[in-house]
Formats: C-alpha cells, sequence, structure tokens
C-alpha cells in the first residue's frame, strides 16, 4: 500500500541561480511535495502523531527556499527531499518539484520546473 500526501505550491522568496543578478535581486519560487507513505494507522486512529505533520512540512520548505542560495533548483529540490526523508520517517518515497517562474531564459515560459525523486 503507498499512501500519499501533496502540498501544491509553497511559496517563498529566494536568491538562488547562476547569474549575479538572479543572487542580487532574487525571486518567488514555489515548491511542490509529493509524499508517499502508509497511512493506514493514521486513518483509523485520527491521530497527528500517526501521520506527518504538514505544517513543519511547509515550514522546512520554506526555509530552505528562503534560506542559503545555490546556483541549480536542482541543488534545492535535492536539498528539500534529503531533509523531508532525514526528519520524517514514516516517508517511503518523495518527489519534490521546484518552480521558477522567472528562469531566466531567452523565450517567455509560463513556469520551468525540476522534479526531484527520492525513496529510501
Amino acid at each position: 500500500m503507498s499512501d500519499k500526501i501533496e502540498i501544491t505550491g509553497i511559496r517563498g522568496f529566494g536568491y538562488h541561480g547562476v547569474f549575479d543578478h538572479e543572487r542580487k535581486k532574487g525571486q518567488e519560487f514555489f515548491v511542490d511535495v509529493r509524499i508517499s507513505l502508509d497511512l493506514q494507522t493514521a486513518s483509523l486512529s485520527d491521530q497527528l502523531q500517526d501521520t506527518v505533520n504538514y505544517a513543519e512540512i511547509c515550514d522546512l520548505v520554506q526555509a530552505e527556499i528562503t534560506g542559503d542560495p545555490v546556483a541549480l533548483i536542482e541543488r534545492l529540490g535535492g536539498r528539500i527531499a534529503d531533509l523531508l526523508l532525514e526528519r520524517f520517517l514514516q516517508i517511503k518515497s518523495i518527489a519534490v518539484t521546484v518552480h521558477k517562474p522567472q528562469a531566466p531564459v531567452a523565450v517567455d515560459v509560463l513556469d520551468l520546473s525540476v522534479t526531484i525523486e527520492r525513496s529510501r
């Protein structure tokens, strides 16, 4: 059995990027998290300790977005995935998508994103 928890659009202002202007000016980033875990106990007990704490996950992700800058969103996504796997032992696998809608590319795009997947 593999149940899922999804959190979409965790927003934060960060200074990630390869270019100097990205590191100085900053921009908004959005992160989606898809977690696979066994939720059978939580579905029966109705107790927070039998699942992962969504608020804590959101706080941790936002802290990574707004924290130490990295050059690549691939690195940011990997940091987030590894941190959540470390903090929440119930997680079997995780997918972290980092959206960078104002990425400095030569054509108009609605969004640019990278998805990092990790599992135990």
